[in-house]
């Protein structure tokens, strides 16, 4: 599953010149990003634009499927920052399966954010340490991943191991 990209148009920014688009992600998780005295940058990555802080990708923003814009954090961001939202938990059995990219199916998911809404997009956390795993689409509400037995529950876009958690920077 390896691409070809390479990052592109990279450039350092003021805070207050990307202020709007971390607002957005600091509503939408409900976390600080706390970026006073870092060296913040934008670059492009395939179909992502990222903010990296201090020479770590902490944010993409890219297009969901129905064409708008969403601003998410990366796997290392969610690392620095343990968002309180958007999360589900998934069972040791998942874990291997979401390593090389798959989707993650709700018999693996034990525990879920409420606040989820179909479409939404979400970060998957093992069940025992709550590390990060994967980022990827809610297919159904947060009360239907935890009580469904059969089917998607999160379409993924973003795993550890993958192009973007591999970028060297």
């Amino acid at each position: 599953m390896a691409k070809d990209w390479q990052i592109r148009k990279r450039r350092p920014v003021r805070r207050k010149n990307i202020a709007p688009l971390l607002k957005e992600l600091e509503e939408h998780l409900g976390i600080d990003m706390a970026l006073e005295g870092a060296f913040i940058e934008m670059a492009e990555y395939g179909p992502w634009k990222l903010v990296i802080v201090d020479k770590t990708a902490h944010a993409i923003e890219f297009q969901n499927p129905q064409g708008e814009r969403v601003v998410f954090l990366t796997l290392r961001g969610i690392m620095a920052r343990a968002p309180p939202d958007k999360w589900v938990e998934v069972d040791h059995g998942a874990i291997p399966f979401l390593m090389n990219g798959a989707d993650c199916m709700v018999a693996g998911i034990h525990g879920a954010d409420e606040g989820i809404i179909e479409g939404d997009l979400i970060w998957i956390r093992d069940q025992v340490h709550g590390r990060p795993l994967a980022l990827g689409w809610a297919s159904m509400p947060g009360p239907d991943l935890i009580s469904e037995t059969k089917g998607k529950g999160v379409k993924t876009i973003h795993f550890v191991g993958d192009e973007l958690w591999e970028m060297e920077l």
